[in-house]
């Protein structure tokens, strides 16, 4: 977290190492993937080293947002290497509004790495793609976000949220996480 330097209530949101979706699920009535865009794109400069690209170069890309009772709450990107196959990430493909990270936690060939943080700027592009989704709505505060790389058989995924300001209005859990839920996300 070194720089990032986050209130307390967005430490717990950036640091948990639960799957962010139960997490929003628990605190939401109705909690919904929104999927705005799922098709090849180039990726980020920032992400081509971290998936182990040589240049930035095409990949194939998922941009949604989650919501809790119809509030976006984070909006997430997600790229695979387009030298990823179908047994790496079978899944990927055909996930349309559904959580990738139920996906991803529910599947224990999936290795989690190391989570990365960052105070994005308002004009990184992963901000901008947020705005437009959102309307071109302006954030007040800092956008916090996270990132991590995980790796099924040969194949590498990069998932980076990006958490909008209505995040810090959830209230604690509205639904009790069963005990296979809490062991499931350790």
């Amino acid at each position: 977290m070194n720089g990032v330097t986050p209130t307390r209530e967005m430490r717990g949101w950036l640091t948990d190492r639960m799957s962010l979706t139960k997490k929003l699920t628990a605190r939401s009535k109705h909690f919904r993937v929104h999927r705005l865009r799922q098709e090849r794109g180039m990726c980020l400069t920032d992400e081509s080293d971290i998936v182990g690209l040589p240049r930035r170069c095409h990949v194939q890309e998922r941009e949604v947002l989650l919501e809790c009772d119809g509030r976006p709450m984070v909006y997430a990107h997600t790229i695979v290497p387009l030298s990823a196959t179908a047994s790496d990430w079978p899944f990927f493909g055909t996930l349309g509004e559904r959580s990738l990270g139920t996906t991803l936690f529910g599947d224990p060939r999936v290795v989690r790495g190391h989570m990365q943080y960052a105070r994005l700027r308002p004009q990184h592009p992963l901000v901008e793609r947020a705005r437009a989704a959102l309307g071109n709505m302006e954030f007040a505060a800092p956008v916090f976000a996270r990132r991590c790389l995980y790796r099924r058989r040969n194949g590498m995924l990069l998932v980076t949220e990006l958490f909008l300001p209505a995040i810090t209005e959830l209230d604690g859990p509205r639904k009790q996480l069963t005990l296979a839920d809490r062991l499931c996300n350790r």
